[in-house]
């Protein structure tokens, strides 16, 4: 029902604001008696086969919301009610930034492809925490963290230690953002030594506390194989729990449709074999050191299976979510266990 007739209908109109309505839409809509339980009847698959341990966390599936579709923790438990095993919410910044000027989100149709230059939107780390008290450890969250678009790459540890700080009551991993190209010169920071001392700077952190949180690094597609040799001594050498990998892409290589020369990051099905080369690099050069997370291109349980036989120990799902829909979670779940029967 979803692709035949509800994504026609929201895809004649703006996406940004399509993704307004349909979150005030799924949260008025779970309001109602008996819908909720209608909706965990048809999308969600609970099976002790499906449970994994990741970087010490208890996961009930291994199936993701990628960080960018819940930036402000607005909807995560009703989002999860439609069959993830975990919720990224972010990127979060210490303050409140309304991102680039719109229009900043396309979608490429012919490519089931996303283009977006939203620029870290958010209305800043305290609002967020403000709906995390609300979570009552009913759903597994991820932090993704970011800097804000007016502090200086020299400044920008201040603001992840901020948003290290504040979250760290209310949520179960954090993930370090530094690989979005909407942010300029964000991605400097993945040079090998500003990354590693920014690492290294929420680690002492991390060990301040009683219990530690996971901390995982967000990488791009778009790194040699030289830096993703320098990501895998990094991590080694900052003993950070793991890495997602990846997000979005300034490749533009065999696009067809009209908005492709749109500037921004590009998420979808061009980069699903990027994203599992990534994947397959880091696994096997690192000997399976760490945990990675698979996110980019997932638009199929094919697509899910082959990020988890790359070496991915879960999977995230952004692009391919908007295009195919929730079953597209259940599709993944099933092939997981079908695969492990």
């Amino acid at each position: 029902m979803y692709k035949s007739i509800i994504r026609p209908i929201l895809f004649k109109f703006d996406p940004e604001k399509v993704h307004h309505f349909t979150f005030s839409t799924l949260k008025n809509t779970l309001k109602i008696p008996g819908v909720s339980s209608a909706l965990a009847k048809t999308y969600l698959v609970e099976d002790k086969k499906l449970e994994r341990n990741v970087f010490g966390l208890k996961f009930k599936n291994p199936v993701g919301l990628a960080a960018g579709f819940d930036k402000d923790a607005r909807l995560y438990k009703e989002l999860s009610q439609l069959g993830f095993g975990f919720i990224e919410i972010g990127t979060v910044t210490p303050k409140a930034q309304g991102g680039n000027p719109k229009q900043r989100l396309f979608r490429l149709k012919e490519d089931q492809a996303i283009i977006n230059r939203m620029g870290f939107n958010n209305e800043g780390v305290e609002a967020a925490i403000k709906r995390l008290k609300k979570n009552n450890q009913e759903v597994l969250i991820g932090g993704n963290i970011g800097k804000n678009k007016i502090t200086s790459n020299e400044n920008a540890v201040d603001d992840y230690k901020i948003c290290f700080e504040a979250l760290f009551p209310y949520v179960d991993y954090f993930v370090v953002n530094v690989s979005s190209p909407n942010t300029p010169n964000l991605r400097a920071l993945q040079d090998k030594e500003p990354l590693t001392r920014l690492l290294n700077t929420l680690q002492s952190l991390n060990a301040e506390k009683e219990n530690r949180k996971p901390i995982l690094l967000k990488i791009a597609p778009d790194l040699t194989d030289d830096q993703l040799l320098d990501i895998i001594e990094i991590v080694n050498t900052t003993k950070i729990a793991g890495v997602i990998a990846t997000n979005t892409t300034i490749s533009r290589e065999g696009l067809e449709s009209e908005h492709k020369e749109e500037m921004g990051g590009l998420s979808g099905k061009p980069l699903t074999s990027r994203s599992t080369e990534v994947i397959r690099f880091l696994s096997e050069k690192s000997n399976q050191a760490f945990p990675i997370i698979g996110v980019g291109g997932i638009h199929s349980a094919q697509d899910a299976l082959e990020k988890l036989q790359a070496g991915a120990s879960l999977v995230q799902l952004y692009t391919g979510f908007i295009y195919e829909g929730p079953q597209l979670i259940k599709e993944i779940n099933r092939a997981i266990l079908k695969e492990n029967a």
